[in-house]
């Protein structure tokens, strides 16, 4: 029953990740359709990362008092309202309207499973449930450019994927008696992802492993966040393609991301997580340095592919340290502080290299990967350094 409870789960990280990479393949369109400079997209992303920021630091509080089914079920299905409102959004109003549910709902999700799968499952699983929001985010970009192909129609595009986030959000909501067997089990571990501590944001922060991995968490989703909202205009204005090759191209971004999570959690069960994530982070200096280097689309699309496969397995082996560098009991909290950071850096990063875009150029796409990569590793091994039990 926990093996069907963990589809479930996956299932729901799949929901997660469509939205993510929807809007930075539609962009190229949308901002010529409304008449708007590039930069304007960072209005949009910048209200559904403060959206999920505000959950993350709330999740452990609602997750508590909820439960982790009841919230993911509702969560899924405000994202599934908000892709429907984006596919009838007539201008950027009802983009920035739509996009509080988004980050509110992407918030809670992301945490609340995060911890549920950190306590109860393996780090392999944990590699797998992110594997499957890469399912998600190569789905959209994909299905965007079937979309785009013609009359470059991102209406309908959104319209697609509010279809198969609807199917997610039934089926979140048709699981929960699952949930209420599982948790009921004494097999399901000595502590419920649900139960715990609630622990106060200043009595994190004074532990040095805490501000080091929230770090990580900031240098690692500035990359990502970049590549989601900024990839495909990177393509189009720099590299010189239509939107409709650049939006199948980026999925190779995509593909990376998923690969990587999956080839963690084949590793796992030989390489500790810390290992991993650093081998990540050497190929994500490699694929960097091509990206910077070449100028032909195609080659700079593999570099791409090559920045997912490094980067993607970050995220995972630092949310299930988590509970080993702080404690199962007391993870809730630090995992949605965590969250918050690397929402913070979703927010803040795709705004800023959106600044750089419109004052110079998109060609400072790769430079700004860099500069995110440098925290990321530094990061990284000072925490490693801080946290003996990794």
């Amino acid at each position: 029953m926990t093996t069907v409870l963990l589809i479930v789960i996956y299932i729901a990280y799949i929901g997660l990740g469509i939205p993510d990479s929807l809007f930075g393949t539609a962009w190229p369109v949308i901002y010529r359709d409304f008449g708007l400079p590039v930069s304007y997209a960072g209005f949009v992303t910048s209200l559904v990362s403060g959206g999920t920021i505000i959950s993350s630091l709330v999740s452990a509080r609602i997750i508590h008092r909820f439960g982790t089914a009841k919230v993911t079920a509702v969560s899924t299905a405000m994202t599934a309202a908000a892709l429907l409102g984006y596919s009838f959004s007539g201008n950027l109003f009802w983009l920035c309207l739509f996009a509080l549910p988004l980050g509110l709902g992407a918030g809670a999700v992301d945490t609340g499973l995060n911890n549920y799968v950190a306590v109860h499952y393996s780090a392999s699983q944990m590699s797998f449930l992110h594997c499957f929001y890469g399912v998600g985010v190569s789905l959209s970009p994909y299905l965007m450019s079937a979309a785009l192909k013609g009359n470059n129609n991102w209406h309908r595009g959104y319209r697609i994927m509010f279809c198969f986030q609807a199917l997610i959000a039934v089926i979140m909501i048709a699981s929960l008696p699952l949930w209420k067997k599982v948790q009921g089990r004494k097999d399901t571990g000595d502590v419920q992802a649900d139960s715990g501590r609630v622990v106060r944001i200043a009595e994190m922060l004074r532990n040095p492993a805490m501000r080091f991995s929230m770090l990580v968490m900031v240098g690692s989703c500035a990359i990502e966040s970049v590549c989601l909202g900024w990839g495909s205009t990177f393509l189009v204005n720099s590299r010189g393609v239509t939107p409709e090759r650049a939006a199948r191209l980026i999925t190779l971004y995509f593909i990376g991301v998923t690969l990587g999570r999956f080839l963690s959690g084949v590793l796992s069960g030989k390489l500790l997580p810390i290992r991993i994530t650093l081998i990540g982070e050497g190929v994500t200096l490699a694929a960097i340095l091509l990206v910077l280097l070449s100028s032909s689309p195609v080659v700079s699309a593999v570099g791409l592919l090559l920045v997912g496969l490094g980067n993607g397995p970050v995220f995972p082996n630092l949310t299930y340290l988590a509970p080993i560098m702080f404690g199962s009991d007391v993870s809730q909290s630090y995992i949605g502080l965590q969250m918050s950071a690397s929402y913070v850096s979703i927010l803040s990063a795709p705004v800023l290299f959106g600044i750089l875009a419109q004052t110079w150029s998109t060609d400072l796409f790769a430079p700004f990967l860099a500069v995110a990569f440098a925290v990321t590793v530094i990061s990284t091994l000072s925490m490693k350094k801080s946290s003996p039990a990794i």
